[in-house]
């Protein structure tokens, strides 16, 4: 028997492995829990600086009312609506629906879709002065 120099297991990221919507969206879903599970952190830096007043609300709003901190705040954003979306999907697969693989990336690219127009109107509304 000779003796052949293939792999013993698929590589992730070789020749082998084809991404896949549902493998993208489902390593997503787990990176955007974990960005806002640390943006938790910063949320509440944010919450006790402005319950603190003074100085502190000012550091705090100087910092999210910068370009970078508003690149970080859209971020968050982005993620929070991506994770709101895929949880409400996951909440379907967990009544049963939506098993079928056209469904799911039917469901895929809703969720992506969905994220997309929420985050774009939530920030038109901040930026534009709200929806008074």
């Amino acid at each position: 028997m000779a003796s052949q120099k293939r792999p013993l297991s698929p590589f992730m990221l070789g020749q082998t492995y084809k991404f896949q919507i549902t493998s993208v969206m489902s390593l997503m879903h787990r990176m955007t829990g974990v960005v806002l599970a640390l943006s938790a952190f910063g949320f509440s830096w944010w919450i006790m600086s402005m319950a603190l007043g003074g100085v502190y609300a000012e550091c705090a709003a100087a910092v999210t009312g910068s370009l970078p901190g508003k690149v970080v705040l859209f971020l968050i954003s982005l993620a929070l609506m991506y994770h709101l979306f895929n949880g409400i999907r996951h909440l379907a697969w967990d009544a049963g629906l939506g098993f079928r693989i056209p469904q799911v990336y039917a469901s895929g690219y809703a969720v992506l879709a969905a994220t997309v127009v929420s985050t774009t109107l939530v920030w038109f509304l901040a930026l534009s002065g709200g929806a008074a």
